[in-house]
């Protein structure tokens, strides 16, 4: 999973010859899973066409502030488009364009929506070799990336007069690359490691039939895909779930029993800076366990269980500089029973929900919450989806650490 999937990126095209690769980087995002939309000058159609941008993007092409519609002009709204954007990239961006952004001149579409944009903006110039050496286009850059602009480093090449030099427009997979480097490298969690479990654990009674419970690991699953869009790289401890984690920053490490997830901790946890075990570990397994598959017969069955080890309690003890967070599922004295545990295993936080809350629990996509720090400062939300939970948990960590 790209840190640009999800994101809403506005493109702006200009009219450099270099727009004729726009196509291909409009690609590039939607593979990225953005969501992309596209402003073009008057200009720039004469190397690119908007039916081309808008079968890729999936969306309108936009370049004047009214379209004709059955003899009605439609508003297109700018402010509305700026305002959408969570990354707006202008490619190519010519010497023109650069400097009417550099000046605050706004004398067509593109340039109103530019400077409605309240996200970050990143440009790619692309002109003749004298014309990007040139002071004044020298003095834009330096006033754009004074407003906080990125600029995307023009390449070395031959360019469209036959002159070999600085000028060409970075290859689109180079421009995608430089985006998702220089978001990753801004965010909270860049360089740090985080161990998290998710799922039930299945312990053995024969080769057949085992001990477990309704937990479906989504909850573990969502707080390693926030772990990994804030950078973070992830060790995700599963135990079995139908769940995947389509991220390069996420380890998915599979494991069936209590013991194994307690081996797997253990083998990462001293490395991890934050931990958050939210699986729902068997407390118990059977003391003995069978070789063959059990036969049913009349009589009753009796199976002896011993405790397995606690694999909370085991790294609270052995906790040095990590954020250590643990999760209590309870069906009464919730809150109390909650801050004890959090006392008893040395943790930094707990996560509290309830089986009593409608809609929280085991097998379902929502969750409700109360988090509780080791200074018993607590903070409750409302039910939630599972995916905005994990944005929560990681808000309270962040506040709370040097992350």
């Amino acid at each position: 999973m790209s840190v640009l999937s999800g994101k809403n990126i506005l493109l702006g095209i200009t009219g450099g010859i270099a727009a004729y690769k726009t196509a291909f980087l409009v690609r590039y995002f939607i593979k990225k899973g953005a969501n992309v939309k596209v402003v073009m000058t008057e200009n720039a159609k004469d190397f690119v066409t908007p039916l081309t941008l808008s079968t890729l993007s999936k969306n309108p092409v936009f370049s004047s502030f009214t379209e004709e519609e059955d003899e009605n002009a439609v508003w297109n709204n700018h402010v509305d488009l700026g305002l959408w954007a969570d990354i707006m990239v202008v490619a190519p961006a010519t010497a023109n364009t650069l400097a009417k952004m550099a000046n605050g001149v706004c004398d067509n579409f593109l340039l109103a929506v530019y400077l409605s944009a309240k996200c970050p903006v990143y440009f790619a110039p692309a002109m003749d070799l004298d014309m990007y050496r040139h002071e004044s286009t020298a003095k834009s850059f330096e006033a754009l990336k004074g407003y906080g602009n990125i600029m995307i480093p023009a390449a070395h090449g031959e360019l469209a007069s036959g002159l070999i030099g600085e000028g060409r427009m970075a290859e689109p997979e180079d421009i995608v690359s430089f985006i998702e480097s220089d978001i990753l490298s801004k965010l909270p969690l860049k360089g740090k490691k985080v161990v998290i479990t998710a799922g039930p654990t299945y312990e053995a009674i024969d080769p057949v039939r085992f001990i477990g419970n309704h937990s479906t690991g989504r909850m573990g699953f969502e707080l390693a895909k926030e772990a990994a869009r804030l950078g973070a790289e992830v060790k995700l401890v599963t135990g079995p779930t139908n769940f995947n984690a389509d991220s390069s920053l996420i380890e998915v490490i599979r494991v069936t029993s209590a013991q194994q997830m307690y081996d797997a901790v253990h083998e990462h946890y001293p490395s991890a800076d934050i931990a958050i075990l939210s699986a729902a570990v068997a407390d118990y397994r059977p003391k003995n366990v069978a070789d063959k598959k059990i036969k049913k017969k009349d009589a009753a069955l009796t199976i002896e269980l011993e405790p397995t080890q606690d694999i909370l309690a085991s790294i609270g003890k052995i906790k040095k500089h990590q954020f250590l967070v643990g999760f209590a599922l309870e069906t009464n004295d919730e809150l109390e029973n909650a801050k004890k545990k959090l006392n008893k295993k040395n943790l930094d936080a707990i996560v509290l929900n309830s089986l009593n809350d409608e809609g929280a629990g085991f097998g379902k996509p929502t969750n409700k919450i109360t988090f509780i720090d080791k200074n018993l400062d607590i903070t409750s939300f409302g039910l939630k989806s599972k995916t905005e939970v994990a944005r929560d948990i990681f808000n309270e960590i962040l506040k709370r650490t040097d992350a």
